[in-house]
């Protein structure tokens, strides 16, 4: 157990200096220290608590989700009862209440509209969305199940998360917190964005891209009043436009959603040098793109973002590539903003932020240096014991120790991990895991040599004994931290990481590097009495 081959040495002490390497851009950008560009530069990424940054909590209305379903449904319905064969005619439909009604026109139709709509009211796993119910022979009502929104729910909040991640990534912020917080919350961390304006405006945006037709046969007038023909709503034009401060009336159906989009950049218009968003569809919505268009020529359509119309151009010929541009009075920052919001698409629910709080930079560098000073003060007390008590063999579980503390850095470095305050806690349980190790190592030789065992026996069986109670506690607190890492969130698994992280370097250091240390000390020194 004490033989430690020259290949085998060379192999630990290189593990241990690639560790200790990795650590030293952190440790450079802790001490304001310039770190050479031609070298790679790994660094532990620091958490809201330590590097400062914005904290948000969004919350969702669920009655938006509701009024989709039942927009959607209603969508399905028409495009059902219209592409039937024959042809099945409703009419008067309704989404008064919640719930979705029409009448057929042909009470020999109801069968054969209740077979067309038993595919769409049952969702994953065959889960009953909605109700359909007939009244007076030829009126139907789909009614939505409380399970049915319980699961439109879940799934929206799962996209708007998603979205928000994708968002805040594109922002090239590093490490953020995004987690769900009961049914219609999401709480968004992001260490070092010390300007949640910029936050809270890429969030709120909702970025929902609609294509619709204007109806042509609204009255100015009427618009004005709020008053449109059946089937259209009323969009106002966004702020900044030639037409600010009015409203357009467009076909509430039939239009092409943005969801459909594979890319949007910032871009300029070639004639006006103005900044605009370019785009482009999918191959399906591509083709719904040049179907609207070429069956539109010479009418106008709306580009409606969010609720409000940006423009509403006139189709001269049929865009058949795929490809649109978006122009609204944009700055070069705005349109940018605009096209992250559309390439990490749109938010499936509006989220309004119920709560605000910036971290400041100084209070973050304050825990720092306590949590630092904390660290520093209890390892040089743990130290004093440690070599009062064994002197040698206290001297390289010193050692150990800061090697210890070098490669967890280094190690938290390339896997490009973050460390909060509670994971500074963990560095300095660490350091005791570590400390503990090495006394339960020196106590056993102690223990061997009262027992009369030679000096290297009772250096090897020590090492041996020891070993298994060490890596049965380390085993146990391994699986701790692997399911606080699991089922945590935020700095609970920043703790888990350096602890889980800490726990093989621990082990690494002091029990096999000091056992190759003493190793090689017997070897040379041939001792016939133990200092410990």
């Amino acid at each position: 157990m004490l033989d430690f081959s020259t290949g085998k040495k060379a192999f630990l002490w290189l593990i241990t200096l690639v560790a200790m390497l990795a650590a030293l851009p952190s440790i450079s950008a802790v001490a304001n220290l310039d770190w050479p560009e031609a070298l790679p530069d790994p660094t532990v990424n620091l958490g809201l608590d330590l590097a400062g940054g914005s904290h948000i909590l969004l919350e969702a209305e669920a009655e938006q989700v509701a009024a989709q379903r039942l927009e959607n449904m209603e969508e399905s319905v028409r495009a059902l009862t219209r592409n039937a064969s024959p042809r099945i005619r409703i009419g008067d439909v309704s989404t008064r209440g919640g719930q979705l009604s029409f009448i057929v026109d042909s009470a020999a139709d109801v069968d054969r509209t209740r077979e067309l709509l038993l595919p769409t009211m049952n969702g994953p796993g065959l889960v009953r969305e909605w109700d359909l119910e007939v009244v007076d022979q030829t009126r139907m009502i789909l009614s939505p199940t409380e399970t049915g929104l319980e699961n439109a729910v879940t799934q929206a909040m799962d996209s708007a998360t998603e979205v928000v991640r994708k968002r805040i990534d594109a922002l090239g912020t590093r490490e953020p917190t995004i987690i769900r917080q009961g049914d219609t919350r999401i709480v968004v961390q992001v260490p070092g964005l010390q300007d949640p304006d910029q936050l809270k405006a890429l969030l709120g945006q909702t970025a929902k891209l609609e294509f619709k037709l204007v109806d042509q046969n609204a009255l100015p007038s009427d618009v004005a009043q709020g008053i449109v023909p059946p089937g259209s709503q009323i969009f106002p034009y966004a702020a900044d436009t030639p037409f600010e401060g009015t409203s357009l009336a467009v076909r509430r159906l039939g239009g092409i959603k943005g969801d459909q989009l594979i890319n949007a950049q910032q871009s300029f218009d070639p004639q006006t040098n103005e900044a605009v968003v370019s785009i482009q569809f999918d191959q399906q919505g591509g083709a719904k793109f040049a179907k609207l268009t070429s069956e539109n020529v010479n009418k106008p359509f709306a580009i409606i973002l969010d609720g409000v119309v940006l423009s509403a151009p006139n189709i001269n010929e049929p865009i058949l590539g795929g490809s649109a541009q978006i122009s609204g009075s944009f700055t070069v920052d705005t349109a940018n903003q605009l096209a992250i919001s559309l390439r990490s698409g749109a938010l499936p629910v509006d989220l309004t932020v119920v709560e605000e709080r910036t971290v400041g930079p100084d209070l973050g560098a304050d825990s720092i240096r306590k949590g630092v000073l904390a660290m520093g003060v209890g390892s040089l007390l743990v130290v004093a014991l440690m070599i009062a008590s064994y002197g040698r063999f206290g001297v390289y579980s010193t050692i150990a120790l800061i090697l210890n503390v070098l490669m967890v850095l280094g190690i938290m470095a390339v896997m490009n991990t973050t460390l909060t305050l509670p994971g500074i806690a963990g560095f300095v349980l660490t350091v005791g895991a570590a400390v503990d190790a090495n006394v339960l190592i020196n106590e056993r030789i102690r223990e061997e040599r009262r027992r009369g065992r030679r000096v290297i026996a009772a250096v090897e069986n020590g090492y041996r004994e020891a070993s298994r109670a060490i890596y049965d506690a380390n085993i146990t607190n391994f699986i701790a931290g692997v399911l606080l890492f699991i089922f945590g969130s935020g700095p609970i698994r920043g703790f888990a990481v350096v602890l889980i992280v800490g726990l093989f370097t621990s082990v690494f250091t002091a029990v096999v590097l000091t056992r190759m240390w003493v190793a090689g000390w017997l070897r040379k020194a041939r001792p016939s009495e133990l200092n410990v």
